[in-house]
């Protein structure tokens, strides 16, 4: 495995972990009234662009960071139009 590689999945993991604890709070608290809807649509806008873009080019760490990202994303979602 190559430094770029490494380098990849290392950056994708740490961005995408990064959204777990949002993501744990908001199911237990069933609360978002903090959170900004727009923010979270643009996000997940950009995320989807960064997966497809990783599609194009079969980037591994791409994909999966970004699939993973899109996933905690749309729960957070999912609880801010649930909970409004």
């Amino acid at each position: 495995m190559n430094l770029t590689i490494i380098v990849g999945f290392f950056a994708g993991a740490l961005t995408t972990v990064s959204y777990i604890p949002q993501a744990i709070k908001v199911w237990k608290s069933k609360s978002t009234k903090d959170l900004s809807l727009i923010t979270f649509l643009l996000l997940i806008l950009g995320l989807s662009l960064w997966l497809t873009y990783g599609i194009l080019l079969k980037d591994l760490p791409l994909i999966i960071a970004n699939a993973v990202a899109i996933s905690l994303i749309f729960v957070i979602l999912l609880h801010k139009l649930k909970y409004k």
